[in-house]
């Protein structure tokens, strides 16, 4: 399989983000079932499960024999889809729903998901987690060819692809459209009469298929399944399309066959541990991971803490590989809002204390071993590591269960760019210093690969996609080749690149 590298271009995010905010953001996770009673409510069922998937938006759309009913609200899904009257106003035996990380501000009520739009064969709407690496090329193009567009989310593109498409039926419509775009995708996509669930061809984000009873679910991960007491089935495989309606499901796969190349992040970070993501367990992963760190970056010490509560699993796990007792040197409130909120940036400094509260009688007179899942930019991590210092800790070596972030993501992540990651522009010597520890170890990507069970990765045919340790992008990038070559591109051209 080729690989695409990229030059150190600026990636520009649709998110407004905080000075302090320190962590990778996945952007949306997306739920839909079919053919049972109060659909709705089934569906903000699981997408509670899936809220740490995003936290600043959601919407959900149900469809009934004769229309849709759609609701897209800022906000957490408890606040926006609770209560009884949810299935009054959004009733139907079909519903597919969303939530994500969106732009600070109601201004932008209009890139919240589920996407609806009526076509000359009905309405659909269409739920979308990851991100299109051709998405400013085709919105080009179909701005010059007089499409009009509502907001700025490549979503959107979708909708219009499968509006143009001079197929007859939808699902060929839809398939159409999939052949068009680029990059890491998993959607849901909700007509009057079907659902319909794809993924990408390197599977690169997760989708699963389940069953309630005689219904059938959709999901970006089984903890949603889990919530609402579905049954997993199974994955929706790479570059595969399942279509749901009243005769059941059948499966299309409209893409030359490719080896799955799915994230690695959704192990080290974003899947919720409780998960399957492609037949792996992601605590028993995340667990793996902290044992090999062990094994690979060993330290005399006293206690091993996690930063919770992503840490905990791979704490665990280099706890039991080096037989130092683990502990919760660290307590984190789970009642707090977003720091960027607060009035001042000396208010905002209080933020990480806050959060992440030592717990002076563990730590004390101790050498510690912080175990983080990540280290982005180290803003974070230096002020965690100052205050477990400041409560009493003799010695403070911290370790990551990923390795080195080296590279942006435009899959679905919304990382720094590369200039403010930490660790493609210092030494490790020199963040050791910058992070004021003791010792600093990452885990090796071939350490990553073998507690996945993969062994070690294979350069020429890697098993995951890892772009963001290694630089080696599994798809082509479109939009940040444009940007790169600073080309005025006319719309015949843009034609010419999309096809290629």
């Amino acid at each position: 399989m080729s690989s695409h590298q990229i030059n150190d271009v600026v990636v520009h995010r649709e998110h407004w983000r905080d000075v302090d905010d320190d962590r990778p953001r996945l952007e949306c996770g997306v739920c839909g079932v079919w053919g049972v009673q109060d659909a709705s409510a089934v569906v903000a069922l699981g997408l509670h499960a899936l809220q740490h998937r995003g936290q600043e938006a959601c919407g959900i759309a149900s469809v009934t024999k004769t229309r849709f009913h759609t609701e897209r609200h800022m906000g957490l899904v408890g606040d926006a889809f609770s209560g009884a009257e949810l299935v009054t106003r959004m009733p139907g035996r079909a519903a597919v729903g969303h939530t994500r990380y969106s732009t600070a501000g109601g201004s932008f009520l209009r890139n919240i998901q589920p996407m609806f739009a009526d076509l000359d064969s009905g309405g659909i709407a269409i739920a979308h987690n990851g991100n299109l690496t051709n998405f400013l090329a085709l919105r080009n193009e179909l701005v010059d060819q007089g499409s009009i567009f509502q907001s700025t989310s490549d979503s959107e593109v979708i909708l219009h692809l499968i509006a143009r498409s001079r197929k007859s039926r939808i699902v060929d419509r839809f398939i159409d459209a999939m052949m068009q775009i680029e990059g890491g995708y998993a959607l849901v996509a909700q007509t009057r009469k079907k659902m319909i669930g794809a993924r990408d061809p390197l599977g690169i984000r997760p989708l699963v298929l389940g069953q309630l009873g005689d219904a059938w679910v959709l999901a970006s991960e089984t903890c949603a399944l889990d919530m609402i007491g579905a049954v997993f089935v199974r994955d929706v495989e790479n570059g595969e399309v399942v279509v749901i309606d009243e005769d059941g499901l059948r499966s299309i796969k409209p893409f030359p066959d490719k080896a799955a190349r799915p994230c690695l992040f959704e192990y080290v970070y974003f899947a919720r541990p409780d998960s399957v993501v492609n037949g792996k367990a992601v605590y028993e992963v995340r667990k793996a991971m902290g044992a090999q760190l062990s094994r690979e970056h060993g330290v005399e010490a006293d206690v091993v803490v996690p930063v919770p509560d992503s840490g905990v699993p791979a704490a665990l796990g280099y706890a039991q590989e080096s037989g130092i007792p683990f502990e919760m040197g660290i307590i984190r409130s789970h009642y707090l809002g977003r720091t960027f909120i607060q009035p001042s940036q000396g208010v905002r400094e209080l933020g990480v204390r806050m959060k992440h509260s030592p717990n002076r009688g563990v730590l004390a007179g101790k050498r510690v071993v912080l175990i983080d899942d990540s280290i982005v930019r180290g803003t974070t991590s230096v002020k965690l590591v100052r205050a477990v210092r400041a409560a009493g800790a003799k010695e403070v070596h911290l370790r990551s269960a990923s390795p080195p972030i080296m590279w942006p993501d435009f899959y679905g992540i919304d990382m720094p760019e590369r200039s403010q990651l930490m660790a493609a522009n210092l030494s490790l010597e020199e963040m050791r210093a910058r992070l004021e520890v003791d010792s600093l170890g990452f885990l090796s990507v071939d350490g990553l690969y073998q507690a996945m069970g993969a062994g070690p990765r294979d350069p020429v045919n890697p098993q995951f996609t890892d772009h963001y340790f290694t630089g080696d992008y599994p798809t082509r990038l479109l939009d940040r080749e444009i940007e790169e070559n600073g080309r005025d591109v006319s719309s015949r051209q843009l034609s010419l690149l999309v096809s290629a």
